[in-house]
Parts: structure tokens; C-alpha cells; sequence
């Protein structure tokens, strides 16, 4: 049976990728091994940070966060230095940084240091 949730995202740097979710998102990880970095968020979300020479080499969400408050959010991180990325594709375009989806949901990417791409949405 499926029960705890982890993502894991690559990092060429691992130091610099620490440095990133520590300065930027107030993030530090709870374990540490060679090469590795565990955040455990709740009691059954978590994230790891593994180094290699892959990273930065996808172009997909490859991690999510839901939040009640997209634009406090937002600007949280922007005072942070984190840049939102700005899409205008069929189907979908940004505006500052946040695309509505139908039925409300409203989500904004942004990437970390690693080239990882990384969204935060907020349900209608």
C-alpha cells in the first residue's frame, strides 16, 4: 500500500541547492547523508535533494506546494529574490506570474537553483 508522498529533485551543486531552499524558502533539511539532503515538511510530506550531474535538465513541474494565500505567498518569496516564471502557450498564459486554470486553481512557477521547476498553487 502507497503511503508517504516524497519528491525528489536532482542538484549538480548540492551545497549551492542547500543554500537556495535555506536563503529563499526558509527550508533546511532534517537528514543528511553523502550526496543527499532530506526535508521532511509534515509528518507525511517530504522532499529529498540528491546530487548529480543530471540536474537542470528537465523541463516539467517536478515539485508542487499548495497554499491558501498564492500572492502573500508570492511575495514572500519575491522579497526573497525568487523569480516567477511567465508562460503565454495554448491554453495557458501568466500574468505577474500566476496562471488561472479552469475551475479558479491558480498556480506560479518558479525554478531553483538547479534549473528545477517548481510550482505553488492555491485552490478556488
Amino acid at each position: 500500500m502507497l503511503k508517504e508522498l516524497h519528491t525528489i529533485l536532482p542538484a549538480a551543486d548540492l551545497q549551492r541547492a542547500r543554500t537556495y531552499y535555506h536563503d529563499k524558502l526558509s527550508l533546511d533539511p532534517d537528514q543528511e547523508e553523502e550526496g543527499l539532503l532530506t526535508y521532511h515538511l509534515t509528518s507525511d510530506s517530504a522532499f529529498e535533494i540528491y546530487e548529480t550531474s543530471n540536474a537542470g535538465t528537465a523541463q516539467n513541474t517536478q515539485m508542487g506546494w499548495m497554499t491558501d494565500d498564492l500572492d502573500a505567498e508570492m511575495k514572500r518569496l519575491r522579497d526573497r529574490g525568487v523569480v516567477f516564471e511567465e508562460y503565454d502557450v495554448p491554453g495557458m498564459k501568466t500574468v505577474n506570474g500566476v496562471a488561472t486554470m479552469e475551475g479558479g486553481m491558480k498556480t506560479a512557477w518558479f525554478r531553483d537553483s538547479e534549473g528545477n521547476f517548481i510550482c505553488i498553487s492555491q485552490r478556488a
